[in-house]
């Protein structure tokens, strides 16, 4: 029973990166969908701009801190980043199609985060 037990947990380890991957995967179905809601679904689109909104605030926290290890420049352009979706959450909760770009940005981490082997792939795909 135990064995079974650590092989689950040893499977639904992962890595950090598939880890911030997945949130940002997401997260950034969540834009998607709410951008597709009736103007009137004001709502359901605030939970959506308001969990990415989270997420890169938590980002930028954790760039702010002096234990990070990311390179200072890439640090304070997730800050910069943060900052900006902050706003452009705010534009997009007054007009949907303002969260295009929020999700531009999302997919756009979301290919610095992909394992070189599964970017190549995609490339080769798309």
């Amino acid at each position: 029973m135990s064995l079974q037990a650590y092989q689950k947990s040893a499977a639904r380890a992962e890595d950090p990166r598939a880890t911030e991957y997945r949130l940002f995967a997401q997260v950034t179905r969540s834009l998607m969908n709410a951008k597709s809601l009736p103007i009137e679904s004001l709502q359901d689109r605030a939970l959506a701009i308001d969990w990415n909104r989270r997420v890169w605030s938590n980002l930028a926290l954790d760039c702010a801190s002096q234990d990070n290890k990311l390179p200072e420049a890439l640090r304070a352009a997730i800050i910069s980043l943060s900052i900006f979706v902050s706003k452009q959450g705010s534009h997009a909760m007054r007009n949907p199609e303002a969260i295009d770009d929020l999700v531009d940005i999302n997919r756009t981490v979301m290919q610095g985060l992909m394992p070189q082997a599964a970017a190549g792939a995609e490339q080769a795909v798309g």
